[in-house]
């Protein structure tokens, strides 16, 4: 069985939510207080040197990171996670993929650890993550046309992402102003309490 190491509520929600949406069995273990040091950062860095989340021990005893790569290993169990090959949403699924792990993941590190990256200006640097990340969720609330998921009636790996960011900033509230991200969040929060508890 595959094992989660990860934190409630933080990044590896992403995966332990496309492996419930696969029906891929899997063991949490909570690491909660990896990212300072301490006996969870000791057991992280045994798997993964990098320390980040998630980290996901595989049957065959191989480490899987990155939630990318998590999500295109899920797909080749569960290739209808994505919208089918040769549909111009296909090329949006893999686009957004990249994009949210790419844009969106990095300025959460950068906002909620301002002193590593800018010890002179922790604030400013705060400040100005969040307002750039306010602008990228602008810019997906203008690619997501379908509706009620991100590509229409079919759950895939990418709303795995809008289901969890609806916990993360700007908060529900904060979503308020971008109405497309707004419903899907709130149906994908339905649809995932409905499928499992979580």
């Amino acid at each position: 069985m595959i094992k989660v190491y990860g934190v409630p509520g933080w990044g590896s929600t992403i995966s332990e939510l496309m492996l419930t949406l696969a029906d891929i069995p899997y063991q949490f273990v909570d690491v909660s207080g990896f990212d300072h040091e301490g006996t969870s950062r000791e057991l992280l860095k045994t798997l993964n040197p990098l320390c980040q989340i998630p980290t996901l021990a595989l049957e065959n005893d191989e480490i899987m990171t990155e939630t990318a790569a998590i999500a295109l290993m899920v797909l080749d169990r569960r290739p209808d996670l994505a919208p089918p090959v040769g549909r111009a949403e296909r090329q949006q699924f893999q686009r957004l993929l990249v994009w949210l792990v790419a844009n969106v993941y990095p300025t959460f590190t950068f906002a909620d650890y301002p002193e590593r990256w800018a010890p002179d200006a922790p604030e400013q640097l705060k400040k100005n993550v969040i307002e750039y990340r306010k602008s990228l969720y602008i810019w997906l609330n203008s690619q997501l046309t379908a509706e009620p998921y991100a590509f229409g009636e079919q759950l895939t790996l990418v709303d795995c992402y809008l289901c969890t960011m609806r916990t993360w900033g700007p908060g529900m509230n904060g979503f308020r102003i971008m109405p497309r991200i707004s419903v899907r969040l709130l149906m994908l929060y339905v649809s995932y309490r409905n499928y499992k508890k979580y």
